[in-house]
Order: structure tokens, then sequence, then C-alpha cells
């Protein structure tokens, strides 16, 4: 098969994906072999790709937004019948036992493994994955559609639940790209007012044309006080300026996976029970309820798509905000 290979994190700016020959994976016990349709880029691969997470597997084939049909089924899988339509998100698998795993916080769990990071993804023809991890695609999105909510849209709701946002609330987003595209067409659903803070005057543009109620540059203060704020950015100086724009009691979540150094801040900003939460991967009960009011909703995506070979092409516009909305790798269909 052909797929986009990590030997060693390097910037993105160096091209580091090699475009080659690999074996294609054989589905052990339990799991199904897919046929990649298509595979989201996200700010994650990033992350994994210049060595800002710490290696786990290498080399590495990343990707963890696949959309795809079942192949072939590995010995005793029966969830999904041969061409079935399923995606394959970040989390690819979690032990089971821990205390975590056992108190439904399968996200935190002690020996997780992971999409694109410590197993081979989704940058390839084909990608296996547990049947017990894998997600129906609801009828309505096509493939190419459909690869952003295994992971933008996921975490984007994710986010959204911790952030405990009400109907008739004001939710301020920080940064605007693949996650926040996604979530804001979910808090208007719920009835919420979104403002929205980022840099580029197109994604201000695009948060406007989504329904937010104003757009501003990343440190603009909104023009009320926010009764819950995400950071999807991965810049910690962001979040000074999201504790300021808080009200009293008001909540912070962190979205990504990865962060700048967050500088110190006075007390006075975190002072009258405001809140501070960081996001770690998700539950597969996120993501079953997140693609279920997606399909109700339903989310239209902005997408931006790329052939597989030109991957690093994708991550370069990608971490030079050239991206509106997602970009998406079309690998086959």
């Amino acid at each position: 098969m052909k797929a986009c290979l990590l030997n060693a994190p390097a910037r993105i700016e160096t091209n580091p994906l090699q475009f080659t020959d690999a074996p294609v994976p054989n589905p052990a016990k339990g799991e199904v072999l897919i046929r990649v349709h298509a595979c989201g880029v996200c700010r994650t691969d990033l992350h994994v790709i210049e060595g800002e997470l710490k290696p786990q597997k290498s080399p590495v084939i990343p990707g963890h937004q696949v959309v795809g049909a079942v192949e072939r089924l590995g010995e005793g899988s029966h969830r999904y019948p041969l061409g079935a339509r399923v995606g394959v998100a970040w989390l690819h698998h979690t032990d089971g036992t821990c205390m975590y795993c056992r108190m439904g916080e399968e996200n935190l769990c002690d020996a997780p493994t992971f999409t694109g990071y410590s197993v081979d993804g989704g940058y390839a023809e084909y990608v296996v994955a547990p049947e017990d991890f894998v997600y129906a695609i609801p009828e309505g999105f096509t493939d190419l559609q459909a690869a952003p909510l295994l992971c933008a849209g996921i975490i984007g709701f994710r986010c959204l639940r911790l952030s405990e946002i009400k109907a008739g609330g004001k939710l301020g987003f920080y940064g605007f790209g693949a996650a926040a595209h996604i979530a804001i067409q979910v808090a208007r659903h719920w009835g919420v007012t979104v403002y929205a803070s980022t840099r580029d005057t197109r994604h201000q543009k695009l948060a406007m044309e989504l329904g937010a109620a104003w757009a501003g540059g990343t440190l603009d203060a909104p023009p009320e006080k926010l009764d819950a704020a995400i950071v999807f950015a991965p810049a910690g100086e962001i979040v000074p300026a999201a504790l300021a724009a808080l009200r009293k009691g008001g909540v912070l979540v962190l979205g990504g996976i990865h962060m700048s150094a967050i500088p110190s801040f006075s007390y006075d900003l975190l002072y009258q029970e405001r809140v501070i939460r960081s996001v770690a991967n998700n539950t597969r009960k996120d993501g079953e309820d997140f693609l279920r009011i997606a399909a109700e909703i339903p989310v239209r995506m902005h997408t931006k798509i790329f052939p597989l070979s030109e991957a690093n092409r994708a991550l370069n516009a990608l971490k030079n905000d050239a991206i509106e909305g997602a970009a998406v790798l079309r690998v086959a269909g």
C-alpha cells in the first residue's frame, strides 16, 4: 500500500513525511482492516511529526481522523459487516481494567494506545483498528466531510461539555480552526451565543458566517463577560486574556493536547471561583453522542482537500493558518 511514513520527528518545513510503499497490516483478533477513503489533518499530527509529543513509535504513519470501509475481519470480529463505512479516531484502545476505565473515564486510561501516534494511523491506504473503538459513520456525510468529525468534532464536543455552557450562555472561542468551526455549530444549535477571538481575518470572517455574535483578534476583549471560554489554539499566552474575559465563576477549557508555556499571571484573574481545566482525549461515548448530534443538526464542514501524496503540503498550510475549516487527505474513492 501507499503510506506517508515519519521516520524521525522534524519540523514540517523540511517535509519529513515520506510517501512510500508499506506492507498492508493484518487485523488481529478483535480488529478490522479498513480501506481508507479519507483522513483529516489535525494539529495533533503536527505535534507528533515535529516531536512536541514524545515519540511512541518509529517509524510511524500519522493520522487519526480516518473514514473508510471494512475490508477484512480479524478473528472473532463481528460488529461490522464487510463494506461497512466506519471511522477511526485518536483513542485507538484502552486497557479496560485500570481505575479510570472502571470509573467510565477511559479517556484517562493508564495504558492507552493512540491512532497515528503509538500505532500506525490513516495517512495510508489501509489501517487496522479494534472493532470496539471504531465508529459507524452517519448517512448524510460524504467521506471527506466526515473525516474532521473524528477528532476536531469529537474533541470540540468534549470541550463544550466540560465548559458546562447552557442555553442562553455566552461562550468564547480562542482560535478558530477545524475544531472551533464545528463546535460553533453545536453551540448555536444549543442556543449559545459565541464570541470568536482569532488572529486571522479569514477565520474571523468564517466565524461570523457560522453565527458568531462577534469576532476579533486573539487577545481582544469580547464586548461582554463570558460564562465560559475554550482555548483551541496551542498558545499558552492566550490563557491570561481568556481568564480576564470570564465572569465570576466562569470556566476556561484548554482543548489542546499540547500547548506552549502559560505565562505567570495575577491571582486576581483566577480568583472569584474561575476554573481552568484541560481536555484529555475522549471517551467512546463522546464520539457516539457527537456523531448523533452532528447528524441531527446537521453539521457542515468547510474543507480543503489534498491528495495523500501531498500530506506535507497540507500540514505546512495548517501550521501557517492557511486552512479555512479543516484539511482532509483524499486517499481513495
